[in-house]
């Protein structure tokens, strides 16, 4: 049976000022997405320059994942704060840990 994998997770901007929940079913060609759209005022992510990865959850099942995504935007952001400091103190960026970093625009991959 294959392995399904959707991800919640929460991107910031470089002064961690503003947060922005998502969900996925490819973590590395989202958060690639966020960066390649940095300063597109059309999308919030964009917008406020958000693409530093700061927290993701996995799940088997992307009703799963959409609830909790549900569930983490209700939230204030006192309590996002304590979510993402149980599983990264620091607010460390994640990218590197799970893609290259920074990702190749594709409009500039040869191919």
């Amino acid at each position: 049976m294959k392995q399904h994998n959707y991800f919640t997770y929460i991107v910031t901007n470089h002064k961690k000022i503003v947060l922005y929940t998502g969900v996925t079913n490819n973590l590395e060609q989202r958060i690639a997405e966020h960066y390649i759209n940095r300063g597109d005022d059309n999308t919030f992510a964009g917008k406020y320059h958000c693409y530093y990865l700061i927290f993701f959850e996995r799940y088997q099942y992307i009703d799963q994942a959409i609830a909790r995504e549900k569930q983490i935007k209700g939230w204030t952001r006192k309590k996002k704060e304590t979510l993402i400091n149980e599983e990264n103190p620091q607010w460390r960026a994640l990218n590197e840990d799970i893609m290259e970093w920074p990702p190749l625009d594709p409009s500039l991959r040869s191919g």
